[in-house]
């Protein structure tokens, strides 16, 4: 049972959670994985924190950290030799559970006919180990987009359905990181499997594990932990807290959807316009971006074809391509598109921002456009604009 049933409600579980040492981690890869589990990790490879299949906990990025900053991500070592003290790196659960390239069907020529297939392979059984939580809400809003209306994307829901979320609370934000303006983070939210928060201390590394499923609450069972001591608690819980101070991004305080919806012709649109390559690359380390297209291929006899669904982005001119041309040809136009449904009308489709505060588009960006940047910008245009019409004395 994954953590989006209903049977994660009121499972039995100890109220103030385990705590665990490094032997814990590599028991829990261990437990995950003689379950069937597919175990998907962080891991430092090629310059990166990337996700990849862990065959062990040995492959998590103990003592690695990132810096981060617009259009510039770099690793570096940590002294104290935590696996979790890095923020998002360029991909996101994403990847696995709404994938790039996805086979819908294919079809052969047989005796002259067509004959086609669907592709209806069995989902694949992931455990995500060191979900964020601003990915933890990403996930959320996938669902809500992917699987919360009338049609339901099969693919996403055979993996998702299928899928241990085992959330690792935030101890130690990027400098592009505003999960807190979005409420996101750094604390982990509901619906989760396990959720563990790192304390790594000279001498003293362990992590304090609390179940939020029965499957989760099975698996930390089987681990070699000890009940959670008083110390352990408060420490992680300061280490969070004071996570929320030191956010390197925020979000003007205002009302993103009504910004969004009364700034549509600010000046601000051609400036950015100016700097942007439409490139797509915020679109595609978006953890809630969505957007696909279709793409046939055949072989060179033609009695073979098949049909992929892959992602796809709303900066490419052909996206919005109509009888007669795109009905956004300009980079003012895509960018303003892009921004304007992800902090404004993703409300009106979907209930709630499309922005999770991991600050992704803004170090993946070649040319490193700040959305936080951006709509304080507007923010602030709107402000000038409010005051410049007070009357005298107003």
């Amino acid at each position: 049972m994954s953590a989006d049933t209903e049977a994660n409600a009121v499972p039995a579980r100890p109220p103030e959670g385990l705590v665990m040492g490094k032997e814990g981690m590599a028991a829990l890869v261990d437990v995950l994985v003689r379950r069937g589990f597919t175990v998907i990790g962080p891991t430092a490879r090629d310059g990166a924190i990337v996700l990849a299949e862990l065959r062990s906990a040995d492959e998590l990025p103990y003592g690695w950290g990132v810096e981060l900053e617009a259009g510039r991500y770099r690793l570096r070592q940590r002294a104290d030799g935590a696996a979790f003290a890095n923020a998002a790196g360029p991909q996101s659960w994403k990847s696995f559970l709404h994938p790039a390239r996805t086979r819908e069907w294919s079809s052969d020529r047989v005796d002259g006919e067509l004959v086609f297939t669907a592709d209806e392979a069995a989902p694949p059984r992931y455990a995500f180990l060191g979900v964020r939580p601003c990915d933890l809400r990403a996930i959320a809003v996938q669902d809500r987009v992917l699987t919360g209306g009338t049609y339901r994307d099969a693919c996403y829901e055979g993996r998702r359905s299928a899928a241990l979320l085992i959330v690792v609370e935030c101890t130690e934000p990027g400098a592009t990181c505003f999960c807190v303006s979005m409420g996101t983070g750094p604390a982990a939210g509901p619906r989760h499997d396990l959720v563990m928060t790192e304390v790594a201390e000279k001498d003293a590394h362990r992590f304090w594990v609390r179940s939020g499923s029965e499957e989760g609450a099975d698996i930390l069972a089987e681990l070699p932990a000890r009940p959670a001591d008083a110390e352990t608690r408060g420490k992680a819980r300061a280490d969070v807290t004071a996570a929320a101070d030191r956010m390197g991004r925020t979000m003007p305080e205002a009302d993103l959807r009504e910004l969004m919806a009364g700034t549509l012709d600010a000046p601000r649109w051609d400036d950015v316009a100016g700097r942007c390559l439409t490139c797509g690359n915020c679109t595609m380390v978006c953890p809630t971006c969505f957007c696909t297209t279709t793409e046939d291929v055949t072989d060179l006899t033609g009695d073979h074809a098949e049909r992929w669904r892959l992602w796809d982005s709303c900066f490419d001119l052909d996206f919005s391509q109509l009888h007669g041309g795109p009905v956004r040809a300009s980079a003012r136009s895509r960018y303003r598109q892009w921004m304007t449904h992800k902090l404004g009308t993703w409300y009106d489709q979907f209930g709630s921002s499309g922005c999770v505060g991991c600050g992704r588009c803004i170090v993946w960006c070649p040319v490193g456009i700040d959305i936080t940047e951006e709509a304080a910008a507007l923010h602030d245009w709107t402000r000038a604009g409010a005051t410049a019409a007070e009357p005298d004395g107003g």
